[in-house]
């Protein structure tokens, strides 16, 4: 059987990942990228221009992320099938795998990116007797607004004032002489919450961890994981200072298992 020629919008605002996913696309045949963009408002665009059949979507992307721009599709008579890209989210991979979502996990490999394609002929071909798409796409947002919820905006105290920072840009938050600093790229400061138990509670416990008493840290936002004592580790963040957390004895097995250590 020939294959269905699909056409496609590559939508990443990292120039060397399009590139590459476009070539990996020509490489395997059968398509056509009828476009390439850098952002979800150029995305969206794009895709009421060309009509394509499928869009690959970075999940993070300025101006609209991935999922904002499948949401907006929703509305369209013809939305396009939709396959998001990430690079190495464990929050949104385990909800993909769970609602049988199409993603592909940055670097990415060309046997999976295969194995999309062909998932997105078959729905091509049996359109007219499985879900439509835009109740597909429907479905995505819920689930996945629903697993982001606890992704709210953090007043952090800096400097005199009061700053709002999205919870998935913390990089860590630490309790110290009653007082807990809050820790993200561009802001240090500190939060309202008296305990972190409470800061805790309004995060999302499969992304931020409490590994010592005195820390929680966003896993996501890990650069080194530093053998310690007793077979214990030290976890180096990624803020600017490369701070050193702990990791109590209690929380080292989860690290152990989490990593694959």
């Amino acid at each position: 059987m020939t294959a269905i020629t699909l056409r496609i919008i590559v939508a990443d605002d990292e120039q060397l990942a399009r590139e590459e996913l476009c070539y990996q696309l020509a490489e395997l045949g059968s398509v056509e990228v009828v476009a390439q963009t850098a952002d979800g408002f150029e995305a969206l665009a794009a895709i009421e221009r060309h009509q394509p059949d499928l869009a690959f979507l970075d999940i993070q992307m300025p101006g609209l992320t991935g999922f904002e721009v499948a949401k907006r599709l929703v509305a369209s008579s013809n939305p396009p099938g939709v396959v998001f890209v990430t690079a190495y989210d464990q929050y949104a991979v385990d909800a993909f795998e769970i609602n049988a979502i199409d993603y592909l996990l940055k670097p990415v490999e060309t046997e999976r990116l295969a194995n999309a394609l062909d998932r997105v002929r078959e729905r091509l071909r049996s359109r007219s007797t499985e879900e439509p798409l835009n109740e597909h796409l429907e479905r995505i947002v819920r689930i996945m607004e629903g697993r982001q919820g606890r992704r709210e905006q953090i007043a952090v105290k800096t400097g005199g004032r009061l700053v709002l920072v999205r919870a998935d840009e913390i990089i860590f938050a630490s309790l110290a002489d009653e007082s807990i600093t809050i820790v993200t790229g561009q802001v240090v400061g500190t939060s309202n919450d008296r305990t972190l138990d409470e800061l805790q509670a309004r995060l999302d416990p499969e992304v931020f961890w409490r590994v010592h008493r005195s820390h929680v840290v966003n896993i996501n936002k890990i650069k080194e994981i530093v053998p310690w004592f007793s077979r214990n580790y030290i976890l180096r963040m990624k803020d600017l200072k490369a701070t050193e957390i702990p990791v109590s004895r209690s929380q080292t097995k989860r690290l152990r298992d989490y990593l694959k250590l």
